[in-house]
């Protein structure tokens, strides 16, 4: 990134190359639709480029990107709810880019993105950053702009209200 922001153009291909897919990964479980996260994940980058000059030098890349794509993201959700990004039954599409793909149970993630849609922001942010982008708690503070406690406190009353809202579905599979 000081590369890059020193006017070196190639330095941005490495670092689009090496975070493009973890961030659209990141948007699409964030919006629920793949063809916004990929918008997105373009604006995040465009906008990284409009603001390196306000990059400071030796900050941790990542946790900065990471903020960029979900301001952008937010701001998404505030102006674009677009009726084509639902289903036909009217609900959010829950496929997204994935590192390895993998066999789903479409029935189990329709039922955990649910769950993680009743959670406030606060909650549901450090869970998607920690549970899904491997995010550690003090990198999860950095994007957010929160002590590592906060993050952390937030973190763990969402998986708490998770357990909750999953709870019959763990029963049903007990059974």
């Amino acid at each position: 990134m000081e590369r890059f922001c020193q006017g070196d153009a190639p330095a941005f291909d490495g670092l689009f190359q090496r975070y493009a897919r973890p961030i659209q990964g990141y948007l699409a479980r964030l919006t629920g639709s793949p063809s916004a996260a990929e918008d997105l994940a373009q604006l995040t980058f465009l906008s990284l480029v409009r603001a390196r000059g306000r990059y400071q030098p030796g900050a941790r890349v990542r946790p900065w990107l990471y903020a960029i794509a979900t301001n952008a993201a937010r701001d998404h959700a505030r102006r674009h709810r677009r009726p084509e990004d639902l289903t036909p039954e009217g609900e959010l599409p829950l496929t997204a880019v994935a590192d390895t793909p993998e066999p789903r149970d479409a029935g189990l993630e329709r039922t955990v993105h649910r769950a993680l849609e009743q959670l406030p922001e606060g909650q549901r942010l450090p869970i998607l950053m920690h549970r899904f982008e491997g995010m550690g708690f003090a990198e999860i503070a950095e994007v957010l702009g929160l002590t590592e406690s906060a993050v952390k406190v937030r973190a763990h009353r969402g998986y708490a209200r998770l357990r909750e809202l999953l709870a019959p579905l763990h029963q049903e599979t007990a059974e």
